[in-house]
């Protein structure tokens, strides 16, 4: 699934991801350990994996969308 970073907090390796619909979703350090990034900027483009659904859904990993 594609989403848009959205907030990132370099000291918690956490943030917000956007969906594409405008729904905000949390994501936590091992979701974004998980991608293996060191960086994330507002505005960029992420390919996401999430699990669960409503308000259970989850991201669990967060990487960089690549063409």
């Amino acid at each position: 699934m594609q989403a848009t970073a959205y907030t990132y907090d370099p000291v918690s390796r956490s943030g917000q991801v956007l969906l594409d619909d405008g729904t905000p979703v949390p994501f936590d350090a091992p979701a974004f350990d998980a991608g293996g990034l060191r960086l994330l900027r507002p505005g960029q483009r992420v390919r996401i994996e999430t699990e669960g659904s409503g308000d259970g859904l989850r991201v669990t990993l967060v990487t960089l969308q690549t063409f």
